[in-house]
Protein backbone atom coordinates (compact mmCIF):
# COMPACT_ATOMS: atom_id res chain seq x y z
CA UNK A 1 0.00 0.00 0.00
CA UNK A 2 1.34 3.45 -0.91
CA UNK A 3 1.69 5.57 2.34
CA UNK A 4 -0.97 8.65 2.11
CA UNK A 5 1.83 11.02 1.92
CA UNK A 6 3.65 8.97 -1.41
CA UNK A 7 -0.31 9.21 -2.49
CA UNK A 8 0.11 12.69 -2.69
CA UNK A 9 3.31 13.23 -4.29
CA UNK A 10 2.47 10.98 -7.35
CA UNK A 11 -1.49 12.72 -7.74
CA UNK A 12 0.46 16.07 -7.78
CA UNK A 13 3.10 14.80 -10.76
CA UNK A 14 0.32 12.87 -12.82
CA UNK A 15 -2.02 15.79 -12.99
CA UNK A 16 -0.06 19.09 -12.08
CA UNK A 17 -2.65 19.69 -9.17
CA UNK A 18 -2.31 20.02 -5.34
CA UNK A 19 -5.67 19.31 -4.10
CA UNK A 20 -7.17 19.91 -7.38
CA UNK A 21 -5.76 23.74 -7.42
CA UNK A 22 -4.20 24.33 -10.87
CA UNK A 23 -0.78 26.65 -11.28
CA UNK A 24 -3.46 29.21 -12.94
CA UNK A 25 -6.08 29.22 -10.23
CA UNK A 26 -6.70 32.62 -8.24
CA UNK A 27 -5.63 33.87 -4.74
CA UNK A 28 -9.40 33.57 -3.45
CA UNK A 29 -9.64 29.75 -5.32
CA UNK A 30 -6.08 28.67 -3.66
CA UNK A 31 -7.63 30.04 -0.03
CA UNK A 32 -10.68 28.34 -0.25
CA UNK A 33 -8.71 25.00 -0.29
CA UNK A 34 -5.80 25.33 1.38
CA UNK A 35 -7.14 27.60 3.97
CA UNK A 36 -6.09 31.60 4.92
CA UNK A 37 -3.08 30.31 7.12
CA UNK A 38 -0.12 31.47 4.86
CA UNK A 39 2.59 34.09 4.97
CA UNK A 40 2.40 36.25 1.77
CA UNK A 41 5.11 38.25 0.07
CA UNK A 42 5.08 41.25 -2.34
CA UNK A 43 7.26 42.22 -4.99
CA UNK A 44 5.87 45.85 -5.70
CA UNK A 45 2.40 45.55 -6.82
CA UNK A 46 2.71 42.91 -9.73
CA UNK A 47 3.96 39.83 -7.90
CA UNK A 48 2.73 38.02 -5.02
CA UNK A 49 3.56 34.84 -3.67
CA UNK A 50 1.64 33.09 -0.49
CA UNK A 51 3.53 30.06 1.61
CA UNK A 52 1.57 27.75 2.91
CA UNK A 53 4.41 26.11 4.52
CA UNK A 54 4.91 23.02 1.99
CA UNK A 55 2.87 24.15 -0.41
CA UNK A 56 3.47 28.21 -2.08
CA UNK A 57 1.64 29.55 -4.72
CA UNK A 58 2.79 32.47 -6.70
CA UNK A 59 1.02 35.38 -9.31
CA UNK A 60 1.98 38.28 -10.96
CA UNK A 61 0.35 41.04 -12.85
CA UNK A 62 1.14 43.73 -15.42
CA UNK A 63 -0.60 46.57 -13.56
CA UNK A 64 -1.63 47.06 -10.06
CA UNK A 65 -5.34 47.59 -11.00
CA UNK A 66 -5.22 44.42 -12.57
CA UNK A 67 -6.99 40.65 -11.19
CA UNK A 68 -3.91 38.25 -10.42
CA UNK A 69 -2.89 35.98 -12.86
CA UNK A 70 -1.70 32.49 -11.70
CA UNK A 71 2.15 31.86 -12.52
CA UNK A 72 3.29 28.63 -10.71
CA UNK A 73 3.00 26.44 -7.65
CA UNK A 74 5.54 24.48 -5.47
CA UNK A 75 5.88 22.10 -3.42
CA UNK A 76 9.23 22.81 -1.00
CA UNK A 77 9.73 19.50 0.22
CA UNK A 78 13.06 19.71 1.43
CA UNK A 79 11.56 21.67 4.53
CA UNK A 80 10.18 18.70 6.07
CA UNK A 81 13.22 17.05 6.73
CA UNK A 82 13.77 20.07 9.59
CA UNK A 83 12.12 17.71 12.18
CA UNK A 84 10.55 20.29 14.64
CA UNK A 85 8.16 21.66 11.67
CA UNK A 86 7.46 17.90 9.90
CA UNK A 87 4.10 17.14 11.52
CA UNK A 88 3.10 20.79 11.56
CA UNK A 89 4.57 22.12 7.97
CA UNK A 90 2.23 20.51 5.44
CA UNK A 91 -0.62 22.55 6.66
CA UNK A 92 -4.56 21.32 7.96
CA UNK A 93 -5.77 20.64 4.65
CA UNK A 94 -2.99 18.47 3.22
CA UNK A 95 -2.82 16.72 7.26
CA UNK A 96 -6.28 16.18 6.82
CA UNK A 97 -6.71 14.90 3.70
CA UNK A 98 -3.65 12.44 3.70
CA UNK A 99 -2.42 12.72 7.01
CA UNK A 100 1.32 12.04 8.36
CA UNK A 101 4.35 13.43 5.92
CA UNK A 102 7.82 11.57 5.76
CA UNK A 103 10.44 14.14 7.13
CA UNK A 104 12.24 12.81 3.60
CA UNK A 105 10.85 11.73 -0.09
CA UNK A 106 12.95 9.39 -1.95
CA UNK A 107 13.29 10.37 -5.96
CA UNK A 108 13.95 6.40 -7.07
CA UNK A 109 10.85 5.17 -4.71
CA UNK A 110 8.31 8.28 -6.15
CA UNK A 111 9.71 7.62 -9.67
CA UNK A 112 9.08 3.49 -9.68
CA UNK A 113 5.70 4.82 -7.96
CA UNK A 114 4.80 7.21 -11.23
CA UNK A 115 6.66 4.18 -13.52
CA UNK A 116 3.97 1.39 -12.61
CA UNK A 117 1.22 3.91 -13.23
CA UNK A 118 2.59 4.83 -15.96
CA UNK A 119 3.88 8.15 -15.82
CA UNK A 120 7.26 8.49 -16.80
CA UNK A 121 9.47 11.28 -16.13
CA UNK A 122 12.56 12.35 -17.86
CA UNK A 123 15.57 14.43 -17.05
CA UNK A 124 16.16 17.04 -18.03
CA UNK A 125 19.43 19.98 -18.36
CA UNK A 126 19.67 21.36 -14.74
CA UNK A 127 20.99 25.30 -14.58
CA UNK A 128 24.26 25.22 -14.69
CA UNK A 129 24.12 26.93 -10.97
CA UNK A 130 22.58 23.88 -9.67
CA UNK A 131 25.13 21.54 -11.26
CA UNK A 132 26.65 18.79 -10.53
CA UNK A 133 24.41 19.24 -6.75
CA UNK A 134 21.16 18.76 -8.29
CA UNK A 135 19.27 16.84 -11.01
CA UNK A 136 15.71 17.59 -12.41
CA UNK A 137 12.65 15.47 -13.87
CA UNK A 138 10.16 16.08 -15.63
CA UNK A 139 6.96 14.68 -16.42
CA UNK A 140 5.81 16.10 -20.02
CA UNK A 141 2.16 15.44 -19.77
CA UNK A 142 1.41 17.86 -16.62
CA UNK A 143 4.44 19.88 -17.06
CA UNK A 144 5.49 18.92 -13.33
CA UNK A 145 9.27 19.01 -12.61
CA UNK A 146 10.67 17.45 -9.79
CA UNK A 147 14.36 18.47 -8.16
CA UNK A 148 16.48 15.82 -6.09
CA UNK A 149 19.95 16.08 -4.34
CA UNK A 150 22.68 14.31 -6.70
CA UNK A 151 25.83 14.78 -4.79
CA UNK A 152 26.32 16.51 -1.52
CA UNK A 153 27.64 19.91 -0.96
CA UNK A 154 28.97 21.60 1.76
CA UNK A 155 27.79 24.79 0.99
CA UNK A 156 25.43 23.96 -2.14
CA UNK A 157 22.62 21.38 -0.67
CA UNK A 158 20.64 21.45 2.89
CA UNK A 159 22.50 19.64 5.35
CA UNK A 160 19.14 17.62 6.10
CA UNK A 161 19.04 16.23 3.01
CA UNK A 162 20.89 13.26 1.32
CA UNK A 163 21.49 12.26 -2.02
CA UNK A 164 18.45 11.14 -3.86
CA UNK A 165 15.98 13.28 -1.24
CA UNK A 166 13.61 15.29 -3.32
CA UNK A 167 14.34 18.75 -2.91
CA UNK A 168 11.09 20.37 -4.45
CA UNK A 169 7.96 19.74 -7.21
CA UNK A 170 6.88 22.71 -8.81
CA UNK A 171 4.69 23.25 -11.61
CA UNK A 172 4.07 24.24 -14.63
CA UNK A 173 7.40 23.69 -16.61
CA UNK A 174 6.25 23.74 -20.20
CA UNK A 175 7.77 22.17 -23.13
CA UNK A 176 9.14 25.57 -24.67
CA UNK A 177 10.83 26.11 -20.82
CA UNK A 178 12.30 22.45 -21.36
CA UNK A 179 13.35 22.90 -24.85
CA UNK A 180 15.23 26.57 -24.18
CA UNK A 181 16.86 24.37 -21.11
CA UNK A 182 18.48 21.98 -23.56
CA UNK A 183 19.18 24.45 -26.12
CA UNK A 184 21.64 26.44 -23.47
CA UNK A 185 22.80 23.07 -22.09
CA UNK A 186 23.96 22.42 -25.76
CA UNK A 187 25.95 25.85 -26.45
CA UNK A 188 26.99 25.37 -22.70
CA UNK A 189 28.66 22.16 -23.24
CA UNK A 190 29.95 23.35 -26.64
CA UNK A 191 31.69 26.58 -25.53
CA UNK A 192 32.99 24.10 -22.04
CA UNK A 193 33.06 26.88 -19.24
CA UNK A 194 30.23 27.72 -17.22
CA UNK A 195 27.55 30.02 -17.03
CA UNK A 196 23.51 30.79 -17.28
CA UNK A 197 20.99 31.31 -14.11
CA UNK A 198 20.59 29.52 -11.13
CA UNK A 199 16.69 29.09 -10.14
CA UNK A 200 16.81 27.36 -6.82
CA UNK A 201 14.35 28.82 -3.54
Amino acid sequence: MTPHSLAFYVHTVTTGTVLGLRPEDTPEQVAAVLGTDFAENRSGSRAMGRDYGLAEFSWHRARGDQPWSGHHFSLQVHRLAHRARTRALPGEALRTRYGRFAPRLRFEKLRRLLNARGVPLVEIPEYPGNTPYYRTFWQPRSGVAVSFVAVHGEYSTPGTLRPGDVYRIQAPVTAPEVELRRARAGEHGAQGGPGGPTARA
